[in-house]
């Protein structure tokens, strides 16, 4: 991953964390890595109790199309896989959880749209 993808994850990621903080949730981790795999924010979110894995997608225009159309059935599998072990690796064996996505358009440095999916795969 070069530096300006890695600066732009960063850039979505920080925006998605604001947003969910805003919502209520309680952060728990970002950038969780088990192998080549990662998940971008675990989070809980207080009215639900559940843990919720959430995979972020920032975008600066719709020259690809809407973001969530960049999460394939190959990132999902990935996605749950990399969840799966994150409770191995945490102990976790009761858990109440989601994986949602949070969508980002950037226009600017002022206007961005921020989209929730909660639960958007199970």
């Amino acid at each position: 991953m070069n530096n300006s993808t890695k600066s732009k994850g960063n850039e979505g990621e920080d925006l998605a964390v604001e947003y969910l903080l805003k919502k209520g949730f309680e952060i728990i981790e970002r950038n969780y890595r088990y192998g080549k795999g990662e998940i971008d924010i675990i989070a809980l979110d207080k009215n639900t109790s559940q843990t919720v894995f959430v995979e972020v997608k920032l975008r600066k225009n719709y020259e690809f199309g809407d973001p969530i159309y960049s999460i394939t059935k190959n990132k999902i599998r990935q996605l749950k896989k990399i969840a799966e072990l994150y409770l191995f690796d945490k102990n976790i064996t009761e858990i109440n959880c989601r994986f949602d996505v949070i969508t980002i358009l950037k226009f600017n440095k002022t206007k961005s749209e921020i989209k929730h999916y909660i639960n958007a795969f199970t």
